[in-house]
């Protein structure tokens, strides 16, 4: 049908076109020998709105036509054409169309679309103790009014487009003018303009069509469902894309590192926040390496295990009959598919589901035969470590990265490992977010950034934005005078 539409010069048989759908209302009346038709879809209006302030309106006016409608309807959002896209794109959104048979190529479009959906509730996959606790939904406009609220100034910036041929979503590109790099702006902008596809129906659908690089698993746009966290990019000088029916918003361009802190971090004092951040970065680091360094170990290293600790484990895979290879696949895979089951699975069920089945098939494991008690602890361990990560696409990039590392391990040992490293390390420094460095400020080194990366160093240290994103307005402190020691004050 849309091809149809893009071929049709005359509005009136636009309107015709429309009416082969069952939920398009094409109502014909009369008031005071005045012929009228009021078009749109019903699926997509607020019909209480249309009786109570459209169709009101009209026994109190003495004569019909357009120009006097519009005046006399209270709602802000009108206009009166008789170009046939602007028409086709204002009922497709929720207005509807009036016209007089004097001139039925002309009409005028109220918009009443309905609202349905979601209200503003709590973050799902980011939640806080110490942080707000407001989370985007799928309207764009209520995402932009949560983060105009927490940023009243006219300097923050809207551009707004649309990507899909089919869906039309709405696109709305933010940055905070005279701080970001307008390159930025501009790349975005034009990626999203060079988007040829039928379909966008999700932020994170779009973010993979505007990657540097594709063919990698790690996100190169940050996908998050919490404004504080938008606020804080765009004050540093980042961009971010809120799209249309998408419950949450990306920012860009990103760093590695940034994927393991929270906004609870900038809550805290700085000690305790960065002795937290550290503890994710080892539990990822261990979610990787445990279980790859055990078979290797096993496998080829027995002399770096302790003489009191081999003992307990010859112990333990005396009557086991696969290699640790065999074993660490089982389990890993058992703990996939125990944690995709209970992500699909209803809230009471899943959550049942984790406990007793990990619980069950671990003791069955042991019970049996089948795998050593000391390789279950370290898979349970590693997949707890795993759920650290407090961005998700990210901890999928992490969950997947163990089995290559399993396999280095058990052809190559320790030797395995340290190549798939290197591998890991060299794809990493390759990678860039919006052309800027993925693994910055550690490639290249910027010492500068630095506070912010492994510690939280305390915030009266951070009086400039990240260098890498190469802001117009470098500088986060006002230059004014400095106030009088406190101690002093008190003495005196």
């Amino acid at each position: 049908m849309n091809n149809e539409l893009t071929k049709i010069s005359d509005v009136r048989d636009l309107f015709n076109a429309l009416s082969l759908s069952n939920d398009f209302m094409n109502h014909q009346g009369t008031y005071n020998g005045v012929g009228y038709w009021v078009s749109f879809y019903r699926s997509l209006i607020d019909a209480q709105e249309l009786h109570k302030n459209v169709l009101s309106v009209l026994p109190s006016l003495e004569t019909i036509n357009l120009e006097q409608m519009k005046d006399s309807i209270p709602i802000e959002d009108t206009l009166i054409t008789s170009t046939k896209v602007v028409i086709e794109e204002r009922i497709m959104r929720g207005a509807i169309a009036i016209r007089l048979d004097s001139n039925l190529d002309e009409c005028l479009l109220i918009n009443i679309a309905a609202s349905r959906g979601r209200q503003v509730d709590k973050p799902e996959l980011e939640f806080g103790i110490i942080s707000p606790q407001e989370a985007f939904v799928e309207d764009i406009d209520i995402n932009l009014n949560l983060i105009r609220k927490r940023l009243p100034i006219p300097e923050l910036q809207v551009n707004e487009t649309t990507a899909g041929t089919l869906t039309k979503t709405k696109i709305a590109v933010l940055s905070i003018e005279g701080i970001v790099d307008k390159k930025n702006v501009d790349t975005v902008m034009q990626r999203i303009k060079d988007v040829d596809f039928d379909e966008i129906l999700d932020g994170s659908h779009l973010a993979q069509m505007l990657y540097d690089d594709s063919n990698t698993m790690f996100p190169l746009f940050l996908y998050t469902e919490r404004p504080d966290r938008i606020t804080s990019a765009l004050a540093e000088g980042k961009v971010a894309l809120i799209v249309d029916r998408s419950s949450s918003v990306l920012i860009t361009p990103t760093i590695f590192l940034e994927y393991f802190i929270t906004m609870e971090d900038y809550n805290m004092p700085w000690i305790p926040a960065s002795a937290f951040r550290l503890l994710r970065i080892f539990a990822v680091a261990f979610s990787i390496f445990a279980t790859p360094i055990y078979v290797a170990v096993l496998t080829y290293h027995y002399e770096l295990i302790p003489k009191d600790l081999l003992e307990t484990i010859v112990t333990s895979r005396n009557l086991i009959p696969f290699q640790p290879l065999i074993e660490a696949l089982f389990l890993e895979i058992s703990i996939e598919l125990l944690r995709e089951a209970a992500a699909r699975l209803p809230t009471k069920v899943g959550q049942t589901l984790g406990i007793v089945g990990g619980i069950v098939i671990g003791q069955a494991a042991v019970v049996a035969g089948l795998t050593s008690n000391i390789l279950l602890i370290i898979v349970a361990l590693s997949a707890l470590a795993s759920f650290v990560t407090p961005i998700y696409k990210m901890g999928n990039a992490i969950r997947l990265l163990r089995f290559p590392f399993l396999l280095g391990a058990q052809v190559w040992g320790l030797l395995g490992i340290s190549i798939l490293s290197v591998f890991l390390m060299t794809h990493l420094i390759k990678l860039t977010s919006m052309g800027h460095p993925y693994l910055e400020p550690i490639y290249p080194f910027r010492m500068k950034d630095w506070k912010d990366s492994f510690v939280r160093l305390p915030i009266n240290l951070f009086k400039s934005r990240p260098v890498n994103l190469r802001t117009q307005n470098t500088e986060r402190q006002a230059q004014t005078k400095k106030s009088p020691n406190k101690k002093n004050d008190f003495n005196e």
